[in-house]
């Protein structure tokens, strides 16, 4: 009896530690700061991009530029705004139509329809429900301050004042501007516009608004056939 009371007072300390450990590495899973291993993926035009994990979710940290579905098939590219506002099929297209200069820092600009595919993202990922931003927006603290740590520092791609921006997420969000559904472009360096795959109804759908002079996440719908960024989540 006695060599088993001892065995179990020396066990009690060690049992103690490694609940302690497992409480920390459970604790990990709600970090609102970046994995900075998260990783890279690529799309079918071979590019790569930088992942970030806040909270439970794991993101692009860059805006999306493929050209092509992930099987292979390209995407509508659509320049003339004569077309672009009559669109009820997916297109793209880059800011002011000028891939040199704004594609790699800003990425592509979809319509919804796009979207509504299934097919923008890479295989794994996938493009954001309205439900899913607003747990990242929850995650960080709600959507009056959620934009401030999304948005990349500076004022390199934001216009001044770039209010609130601390970028401690490492999402490095950017003001790629949109596409008005009458096909003229808008706002480049002041606003971003980030698409979800929710519909709010038979003519919009539900996007996210980050701008140089808040620092919150805002939620609106906007028109089908608006040209929007798109930021992909991992699948669960």
């Amino acid at each position: 009896m006695k060599t088993r009371i001892t065995i179990l007072n020396c066990a009690l300390p060690f049992m103690a530690v490694m609940l302690l450990l497992l409480a920390s590495c459970s604790d990990k899973d709600h970090l609102i700061y970046p994995d900075s291993t998260s990783g890279v993926v690529s799309d079918k035009d071979g590019n790569s991009y930088s992942t970030v994990k806040i909270g439970r979710q794991v993101w692009m940290a860059e805006n999306l530029r493929t050209t092509k579905y992930n099987d292979g098939t390209f995407i509508q590219h659509i320049p003339a705004n004569s077309v672009w506002g009559k669109l009820t099929t997916p297109g793209y297209c880059w800011y002011n139509n000028d891939s040199v200069v704004n594609k790699y820092t800003y990425g592509a600009l979809y319509n919804w329809y796009a979207v509504e595919t299934g097919k923008l993202a890479p295989y794994g990922w996938h493009i954001p429900t309205d439900a899913e931003w607003d747990t990242l927006a929850s995650t960080l603290g709600g959507e009056l301050i959620a934009g401030g740590k999304l948005k990349e520092k500076g004022t390199l791609h934001w216009q001044s004042p770039n209010t609130g921006a601390t970028n401690e997420t490492g999402f490095f969000a950017l003001p790629g501007g949109i596409r008005f559904t009458n096909g003229t472009f808008f706002n480049l360096g002041n606003v971003g516009i980030w698409g979800s795959a929710t519909e709010s109804d038979t003519a919009s759908a539900w996007c996210r608004f980050m701008s140089c002079s808040s620092g919150s996440m805002n939620s609106s719908p906007s028109g089908k056939s608006t040209g929007f960024s798109v930021r992909c989540i991992r699948d669960n």
